[in-house]
C-alpha cells in the first residue's frame, strides 16, 4: 500500500500546459509591445527635427504651401546660402566655440573644488555659504544693475563678459555637492593616512570619480552657453568682432521675416531681391538657423552619452 503511486488527475494534467504556455506567451507579447511603444517613441522624437531638416532644405516658396513632411518637395541649398552669407558669421562661430569651451572648463573646475570645500563636514563656514549661493537661485538684482556691475569691472565689450559671470553656478554646486556626499569618506580618510592634503585629494580622488555628474554638467553648461545670445546683445553689440554665432543668426532670423515686406532689408543678409521674395521665407530660414545651431551640439553629445550610465565608483571600495 505504501508503494501506490497517485496518478495525477484531468484537473492537474490540463493545468500544467496551460501554465506552461502563459509563461512563454507573456514575454513575446511584453517584447512587441514594448518594441512597438519604443518605435513610437523613436518616431515622436526623432520626426520633429528631421522635419527641421527637410523644411530647410526646401524652397522657401514651396514651404508657404504646406505638407512637407520627411522628403523636400523643391530641393535647394539657398536657406543655408543666406545663412552663410554674411562674412562675419564665420568669426562668431569661432567666439562661440571659444566662449563654449572656456565656460565649460572653468564652471566644472571651479564650481567642483567650491561643491567639495563645502562638502566637507569639518569646514566652519560651510551653511552660512551655502545659503548665500541658495539665495542667488531666488534673488536676482536685475537687468540694469547688472549692466553697471559688468561696466564697473570693465568687462562691457570684452570677451570675459561671456566668460567670467558663469564661472560658478549655484545649482551645479549643489547638484555636485550632493554627488561628493556619496562618496565613501573612507577613501578620504585613506588619502589621508598616507599624507595627501585636500587639493591632492581633490585632485586624484574626488575629482575623477566625479566624472558622471561631470559630464551631465558640461553638457548643461555647453548647451547654455552655446545658445545664448542675450549677452552679446546686452554687452558687446558695439564691437562686430565679438558677435556670438547665436546673435548673428538671430539678427538674420530678424531680417528674413521682414525680407517679403521689405526685400531690400536682404541685402544685408547677402540675399538678392528676387531670392529672399521667392526662394527665403521666415519659415525656412528658422528652420536652417536650426539646424546649423544644432549640429555642434549634436556632434559633441554622443562623446558625452557615455558617462551618464557610469557607475559613481564601481569598485572603488571592496567590502
Amino acid at each position: 500500500m505504501a508503494n501506490q503511486t497517485i496518478s495525477p488527475g484531468p484537473a492537474t494534467a490540463a493545468a500544467a500546459p496551460k501554465s506552461v504556455r502563459k509563461k512563454r506567451v507573456e514575454p513575446i507579447l511584453f517584447n512587441t509591445f514594448n518594441t512597438l511603444f519604443m518605435i513610437g517613441l523613436v518616431v515622436v522624437t526623432l520626426y520633429p527635427f528631421l522635419n527641421t531638416i527637410v523644411v530647410s532644405l526646401n524652397a522657401g516658396n514651396d514651404t508657404i504651401r504646406g505638407g512637407i513632411y520627411l522628403w523636400p518637395r523643391e530641393f535647394t541649398w539657398q536657406n543655408y546660402k543666406a545663412v552663410f552669407a554674411s562674412g562675419t558669421i564665420y568669426d562668431a562661430f569661432w567666439i562661440s566655440v571659444a566662449r563654449t569651451v572656456l565656460s565649460t572648463l572653468l564652471n566644472l573646475v571651479l564650481t567642483t573644488m567650491l561643491a567639495y570645500t563645502l562638502s566637507r563636514r569639518e569646514y566652519v563656514f560651510r551653511k552660512p555659504i551655502t545659503l548665500i549661493f541658495i539665495l542667488t537661485m531666488y534673488f536676482n538684482a536685475g537687468l540694469i544693475p547688472g549692466y553697471f556691475l559688468m561696466k564697473d569691472l570693465h568687462l562691457l565689450n570684452s570677451f570675459w563678459v561671456y566668460v567670467i559671470p558663469s564661472m560658478i553656478s549655484a545649482f551645479n554646486m549643489i547638484v555636485i555637492r550632493t554627488y561628493i556626499g556619496t562618496i565613501p569618506e573612507s577613501l578620504v580618510e585613506s588619502a589621508r593616512i598616507d599624507g595627501s592634503g585636500d587639493f591632492k585629494i581633490f585632485i586624484r580622488i574626488i575629482f575623477p570619480l566625479c566624472k558622471p555628474v561631470l559630464a551631465t554638467i558640461a553638457l548643461f553648461v555647453a548647451v547654455g552657453a552655446w545658445n545664448s545670445w542675450f549677452d552679446a546683445f546686452i554687452y558687446t553689440s558695439s564691437r562686430q568682432e565679438l558677435s556670438t554665432l547665436q546673435y548673428e543668426l538671430m539678427k538674420l532670423l530678424s531680417s528674413s521675416m521682414n525680407a517679403n515686406s521689405n526685400p531690400a532689408v536682404a541685402a544685408g543678409a547677402g540675399m538678392t531681391q528676387d531670392a529672399a521674395v521667392n526662394m527665403v521665407t521666415p519659415i525656412s530660414i528658422r528652420a536652417a538657423v536650426t539646424v546649423v545651431a544644432s549640429v555642434p551640439i549634436l556632434l559633441v553629445y554622443p562623446f558625452m552619452q557615455k558617462y551618464f550610465v557610469v557607475g559613481l565608483n564601481v569598485g572603488s571600495v571592496k567590502e
